[in-house]
């Protein structure tokens, strides 16, 4: 097992990954901004370097001064986090160069697993349903104009190194895409350095499951069961829950194999996501893989009394995962909501700045993973996440009851956050009989 670990990431993710190592007997070392220099989860880590200014581009996205912070601390390993580097195949290739262990999976599976069609192409070897699409990149808006007539519009154009809901394009006739082609290009090269384009058939209306998996380097991968995170605006989740509802028990179970073969397709080990869109006859469909571990990962935790993150610490120690598939089970329901420094009456536009009333919910089934505090200051630099509240109870409608009187302790002054939406979202008649899509919010709460 590893001695000492550097965390080369922010907030609550940083805040979880100290928690859990810890519990390990595992000592940390944190990076930080300028921005982050009053964190109070810096003074639970053994050691914290400053690697930079606020801009990411200046800290956590700079690798040169991430490695030479590992170097100074003489750490074993590089726990990513999520977000900003974690899934940066080029970042795990230089760790690995310097000696230090990446906590992550191998830099073959991020690449091959990073690149849209060749992960399709992974996803149909393992026999796992995918949509109608191209047959690889697109080259010229001429040739995406024929790839269009075959699958019949409408289409997504997605940037084939693109993920997160990022880079996607839609088309429903063949003037618009003429147009978005040429946009969703230079978005391509702009965002991810790589204009390769590919189409898919798109499917409107669509649940989001994904399953989340763990795996070593023996070639055994176990599934964690599935998330279901439909609950999003423009393609940004907003809640999370697991079990998914109204999800058939053998569906359940061929969604989760499906994910477990395309992973073993890869070799792939450490911790992933592999996420699947449905439609309304219950038909799901491989969308990608997330090489990391996820946000939304507590109500994995909650449901399977699994910690994750430990899991994913002694994978990249060389363990063996000493479970089999029988050993983890699906137990109660756990939802979680994402408490965003945004103002959902005015566009969500971000609201940083000096947080001077804070109090959290409590109770019974009640976790708050946040790193956020009295007197805190919400940087304008980074993601809006202020914290995560997940609730675990026997039933889903004990969960989304809980949710909503948890919801209700909340104190945070002056800061506008999205507590008022979840609010109304858990209230909502559809939400409560789990039927929604990708896009109602912004269809039918969102429309005014």
């Amino acid at each position: 097992m590893f001695h000492r670990i550097l965390i080369a990431n922010r907030g609550e993710v940083a805040l979880r990954i100290i928690r859990a190592c810890k519990e390990m007997g595992i000592e940390t070392v944190v990076v930080y901004s300028e921005a982050d220099r009053n964190a109070s989860y810096l003074h639970l880590a053994d050691d914290r370097i400053c690697i930079g200014e606020a801009p990411p581009a200046e800290s956590y996205l700079n690798i040169p001064r991430i490695i030479a912070a590992a170097e100074i601390a003489d750490v074993e390993a590089i726990h990513p986090g999520y977000g900003f580097l974690a899934e940066n195949a080029h970042f795990a290739e230089v760790c690995r160069d310097c000696k230090i262990e990446f906590i992550g999976p191998s830099v073959e599976s991020m690449r091959a697993l990073g690149d849209k069609i060749r992960a399709k192409e992974f996803a149909k070897a393992a026999r796992v349903p995918t949509t109608p699409s191209s047959d690889g990149a697109i080259d010229t808006v001429d040739e995406a104009v024929r790839v269009a007539e075959r699958l019949g519009y409408p289409v997504a154009i997605k940037a084939a190194a693109g993920g997160g809901g990022r880079g996607i394009r839609f088309a429903h006739n063949e003037a618009t895409l003429r147009s978005c082609f040429k946009q969703a290009r230079t978005e391509a090269e702009i965002s991810f350095g790589d204009g390769r384009l590919y189409m898919e058939k798109c499917i409107e209306n669509f649940r989001h499951i994904e399953v989340q998996l763990m795996g070593d380097t023996a070639g055994n991968i176990l599934h964690f069961f599935e998330r279901e995170c439909t609950v999003q605006r423009r393609r940004q989740k907003l809640i999370e829950e697991s079990p998914a509802p109204n999800l058939p028990a053998e569906l359940r179970d061929e969604i989760c194999n499906a994910a477990v073969r395309l992973a073993k397709e890869v070799g792939y080990h450490s911790a992933g996501t592999v996420e699947f869109i449905m439609d309304k006859d219950l038909n799901f469909y491989f969308m990608e893989v997330n090489t990391r571990i996820q946000v939304e990962h507590p109500v994995t935790e909650m449901v399977t009394d699994q910690d994750l993150v430990k899991w994913q610490i002694r994978l990249a120690a060389g363990e063996r995962m000493d479970l089999e598939q029988k050993d983890i089970a699906q137990r109660g329901s756990s939802i979680e909501c994402r408490i965003n420094a945004e103002d959902p009456a005015h566009n969500f536009r971000p609201s940083p700045g000096r947080v001077e009333a804070f109090v959290a919910p409590g109770g019974l089934g009640v976790r708050w993973d946040s790193h956020v505090y009295q007197g805190y200051e919400i940087p304008s630099s980074y993601d809006s996440l202020v914290g995560k509240l997940v609730v675990h109870r026997p039933t889903r409608a004990e969960a989304i009851a809980t949710a909503r009187r948890a919801l209700d302790e909340f104190v945070i002054y002056p800061t506008q956050t999205t507590i008022p939406l979840c609010r109304d979202i858990l209230a909502h008649p559809k939400f409560e009989a789990g039927q929604w899509d990708t896009t109602y919010i912004e269809r039918e709460m969102l429309k005014s």
